[in-house]
């Protein structure tokens, strides 16, 4: 059962972490060009990833309960801890600050659409690093 469940929250954290992280990027070149449609699909898709992103978040749980109790793995090992809150905070950034931060800058594309570009910018590049950190934690395991 490790061994799937390692399977499914890597390939989670590919499938659904990759396009979270770039999606935002990605919609900052569709508001720069004027293309709401492309922005605000990729808006949708921001959002949609970022709710995704629990379900990388419960197999990691799953996993956590199958290692073996030798590997002397808890909730509150200090990496496994670290990376938790990290991913609670780059998640709840995405949902609270990029999400709507990207619906206000595709509503306002030929307006004032590039008010809200620069929150979007640092925004999504912060939950980026949150995530590259929950990365090198995972790997590590210091």
């Amino acid at each position: 059962m490790e061994a799937i469940f390692g399977s499914l929250h890597l390939l989670g954290a590919i499938f659904i972490h990759g396009p979270m992280t770039i999606f935002p990027m990605t919609a900052m070149r569709a508001i720069r060009t004027g293309n709401t449609a492309s922005a605000a699909t990729l808006t949708k898709s921001t959002n949609l990833f970022s709710w995704l992103s629990l379900i990388v978040a419960l197999f990691g749980a799953a996993l956590v309960s199958f290692v073996d109790p030798a590997d002397n793995l808890r909730f509150g090992t200090p990496w496994l801890a670290a990376s938790i809150a990290l991913y609670t905070v780059a998640v709840t950034l995405s949902l609270a600050v990029v999400v709507p931060a990207l619906r206000r800058a595709t509503a306002g594309i030929g307006t004032d659409g590039k008010k809200s570009y620069g929150l979007v910018a640092a925004s999504s590049g912060i939950v980026a690093l949150l995530l590259a950190a929950v990365i090198v934690l995972m790997v590590w395991r210091p």
